[in-house]
C-alpha cells in the first residue's frame, strides 16, 4: 500500500491549516457536518431529474456515533459520496474545494445550498484527532474506497466496502492533556450541545442513539406492591439533535408571537419575552434574512466592557459568529437576534468576515429597521416604548455624544426626558410643539434627582412664566444638550445660565440700577471669600430663596461632578459665582451687619456661601466649620 503526499507545499501548509486558521476546536463538528450536509445536497439534487436515486429529501440524514472505549467518533451521510479520484482531488489536495466546482456547474436559479466554499474545513478535525479515515462510496458505483491519514506526512486509499452511497469520516481522538480534554466530544450531551449551537439548522436530521435512563413499566398481570421502589433501565434511542427549519426562514404570518417568544428565550436566555420583534427578509444586492429583538430589560452586565453586543450570523443555516458586532452600531447595541446570508465574504476558516461592502450594506439596512421600530413604539405604544427606555435609553443618549454627535440626528426623536410641567416623560419634539409662542429657549434642570430638581431656586422664575422645565437626571443629559444645541429653532439653556431670556428690557435696566446700588455689598462678600467664588452678583433667577450658586459658562456643576468620577486625578471645578437675592430681607440683614458689626457679617457671608453649596448639591468643605458657623450666630 503506497503511501501519498499531499499535494500541497509541506507540512507546514497542514500545520498552518491546523494551529492558524482555526481559532476554535469544536468547529471541527461544524465543518464536517457542513461537508455532509454538501453531500446530500449534491444527490438530493441529483434527485430531481434522475429517478435512479430513488431517494426523497426526508430519506437523507447525517449519523454521529461515538466509541468511547476506542476514542473513535464517526460523522456519517448518505449522499453522493466519493470516488478514489475525487479523494484524490478532494482529500489530498488541501484548499481543493468539490462544493466550490459543483457550485460553479449549477444553473444560477437551482434550488440548492452548498456551505463549503474554500476546502479546508476537513482538516479541521486534526486539531482534535490524531488519525482521520474516510470510507466513501460513490451514488452508482460499486466500490467504496478507505482515505487515511494522521497528518501532513501524508495519506493512504485503498478499495473498501460500504453498503450504500454516502461518507463516514472516523477520526481517532487526541489523548487528554492537563490542557486539552478531547475525551469531551465523544459524550452525547457535548455532541448534542455542539450540533445545537453551530449546526441546529442543517436542513437535513443530524442523529445520535443516545443511552437514557427509563422507568421499568409493571409486567402484565403482575400486582404492583405499594412499597416497591420505582426500578429504572438503560435504553437506547435514536435522537435528532437539530430542529432543521430556521424560525426566520417561514413566512411572518405563519408565526404566532409565543412562537417568537420562545425563540427570543431559548435562544438569548432571557426570561421575559422581548419588547417587540422585527423579521424580514430581503433580496437585491445582498440577500438575507433577518429576525431581530429588542429585549425588555437590560442584562446584568449590560453597561460594563464584558457585554459582548452583535448578532448571531449564519451562513445558510451555519452559525459562523455567535457575536457579530460589525452588524450593529454601537447605539444599538442592545439589539438581539440573527442573520442568515449566503453572500457575505467570509475568511477561509469561516470564522470571521472579510470586511466588505455586502456587510456594510447589511448593518446599515439594520440601522434604519431598528429606527423605524422604536419610532414605531414611541408612537403606537408608548407604555411599551418608556419600558423599553426605561432600560437602554442612555444607550440612545451615549450614542448622541458618541462620535462628536455623527448620529445625534438620527437619535434625537428617539430621546426622552422628564416634564416637570406635565409630570411625564415627553420627547424633544414634544417640548417644542407644547412651548408657548413667547418662550426663547428650550429650559432644562441638572441633578441627580427629580425631586431635588422640584426644589430648585433658580427654576422659579421659568415656572412663574408658565413655561416647562426639562429635568436632566443622567449624567450624560447635558452632554446631549450640548450635542444637539437645539430643536428646531430653539436652543436648550440651563435654568443656572445667568441670561435666561425672561426679562424686559424695562427689567434688565432696573436690574443694572439696583446691582450699581448693591456694589458694597458684592464687594464685601467676593472679599470675604476670597477665591472660594470667581464672582459675586445680583440673581435675576431667584425670587424666595436668598442665594445660590452658578458655574461660570462652560462647565456646570453636574458636569464638574462627572468628571470627578470618572478621571478624579484630572478634573477641575467650574467656577462658582454667587448669586444674592437684592429683593430678600437677608441682603438687608446683611447690609446692616456691614455698617454695625463687620465680624458677624463676615459670618453671614461664610454662612451664605454654604448655604449656597448645599441647595447646588455641592459638598461643604469643612462641615464641622460650618456647624461651629450657625451655632456661633444663634449665641
Amino acid at each position: 500500500m503506497e503511501k501519498k503526499e499531499f499535494q500541497a507545499e509541506s507540512k507546514r501548509l497542514l500545520d498552518l491549516m491546523i494551529n492558524s486558521i482555526y481559532t476554535n476546536q469544536e468547529i471541527f463538528l461544524r465543518e464536517i457536518i457542513s461537508n455532509a450536509s454538501d453531500a446530500i445536497d449534491k444527490l438530493a439534487y441529483q434527485a430531481l431529474t434522475d429517478q435512479s436515486v430513488g431517494l426523497n429529501r426526508s430519506d437523507f440524514a447525517i449519523t454521529l456515533k461515538a466509541d468511547e472505549k476506542y476514542r473513535l467518533l464517526t460523522i456519517s451521510d448518505n449522499g453522493i459520496g466519493m470516488t478514489q479520484e475525487e479523494m484524490e482531488e478532494n482529500l489530498g489536495t488541501i484548499a481543493k474545494s468539490g462544493s466550490l466546482q459543483f457550485k460553479k456547474d449549477l444553473a444560477a436559479d437551482a434550488d440548492v445550498d452548498i456551505i463549503g466554499q474554500f476546502g479546508v474545513g476537513f482538516y479541521s478535525a486534526f486539531m482534535v484527532s490524531e488519525a482521520v479515515t474516510v470510507i466513501s462510496k460513490k451514488f452508482g458505483s460499486d466500490q467504496a474506497y478507505m482515505w487515511q491519514s494522521s497528518g501532513a506526512d501524508g495519506y493512504t486509499i485503498t478499495p473498501c466496502e460500504r453498503d450504500g452511497a454516502g461518507t463516514d469520516v472516523i477520526l481517532k481522538l487526541k489523548a487528554d492533556t492537563e490542557d486539552e480534554n478531547y475525551s469531551r466530544f465523544l459524550k452525547s450531551y457535548e455532541l448534542r450541545s455542539l450540533v445545537k449551537k453551530y449546526s441546529d439548522y442543517i436542513r437535513y436530521p443530524i442523529k445520535m442513539d443516545v443511552e437514557t435512563q427509563k422507568l421499568k413499566e409493571q409486567p402484565e398481570g403482575e400486582e404492583k406492591k405499594e412499597d416497591a421502589k420505582p426500578e429504572y433501565e438503560t435504553v437506547v434511542e435514536t435522537e435528532t439533535f437539530n430542529s432543521m427549519v430556521p424560525l426566520w426562514q417561514r413566512k411572518k404570518k405563519d408565526i404566532t408571537e409565543d412562537e417568537y417568544a420562545q425563540f427570543y428565550r431559548d435562544k438569548f436566555f432571557d426570561f421575559e419575552a422581548p419588547l417587540s420583534t422585527i423579521h424580514f427578509s430581503v433580496e437585491g444586492a445582498v440577500t438575507y434574512q433577518a429576525m431581530l429583538f429588542i429585549p425588555a430589560r437590560a442584562p446584568y452586565d449590560y453597561y460594563t466592557k464584558d457585554y459582548k453586543k452583535g448578532l448571531q450570523l449564519y451562513s445558510s443555516g451555519v452559525l459562523i459568529m455567535e457575536n457579530c458586532a460589525d452588524l450593529l452600531p454601537e447605539h444599538f447595541r442592545f439589539v438581539r437576534g440573527v442573520v442568515d446570508s449566503q453572500d457575505l465574504s467570509l475568511n477561509i476558516s469561516r470564522e470571521m468576515l472579510q470586511h466588505d461592502r455586502q456587510l456594510k450594506i447589511i448593518a446599515n439596512n439594520l440601522e434604519k429597521k431598528i429606527k423605524a421600530e422604536l419610532v414605531r413604539m414611541e408612537k403606537d405604544d408608548r407604555e411599551k416604548y418608556e419600558k423599553f427606555f426605561a432600560a437602554f435609553g442612555r444607550q440612545l443618549k451615549y450614542g448622541v455624544v458618541a462620535d462628536y454627535g455623527t448620529h445625534k440626528d438620527l437619535l434625537q426623536e428617539l430621546l426622552l426626558f422628564w416634564s416637570s410641567k406635565e409630570n411625564k416623560l415627553v420627547t424633544l419634539q414634544e417640548y417644542v410643539d407644547a412651548m408657548p409662542e413667547d418662550q426663547k429657549f428650550i429650559y432644562f434642570a441638572a441633578g441627580e434627582s427629580r425631586s431635588r430638581l422640584q426644589q430648585l431656586p433658580q427654576a422659579e422664575p421659568v415656572q412663574e412664566k408658565g413655561y416647562d422645565i426639562l429635568f436632566f437626571t443622567d449624567e450624560v443629559d447635558e452632554f446631549v444638550a450640548q450635542t444637539l444645541m437645539k430643536v428646531g429653532e430653539k436652543e436648550f439653556r440651563n435654568v443656572a445660565a445667568d441670561d435666561l431670556g425672561l426679562q424686559t428690557e424695562e427689567e434688565k435696566k432696573a436690574a443694572e440700577e439696583t446691582e450699581t446700588e448693591a456694589k458694597d455689598v458684592l464687594d464685601f462678600l467676593k472679599e470675604t471669600l476670597g477665591e472660594k467664588v470667581k464672582e459675586v452678583r445680583l440673581s435675576k433667577a431667584l425670587k424666595s430663596h436668598p442665594v445660590c450658586l452658578a458655574p461660570d459658562a462652560g462647565m456646570s456643576f453636574e458636569m464638574e461632578k462627572y468628571m470627578k468620577r470618572v478621571n478624579p486625578d484630572f478634573a477641575y471645578e467650574a467656577g462658582r459665582i454667587l448669586e444674592i437675592n437684592a429683593g430678600h430681607p437677608v441682603f438687608a440683614a446683611l447690609r446692616s451687619a456691614m455698617e454695625s458689626d463687620p465680624e458677624k457679617a463676615k459670618k453671614y457671608a461664610r454662612l451664605l456661601y454654604s448655604q449656597a453649596l448645599l441647595m447646588a448639591d455641592l459638598p461643604l468643605e469643612n462641615p464641622t466649620e460650618y456647624t461651629d458657623l450657625v451655632c456661633s450666630l444663634m449665641q
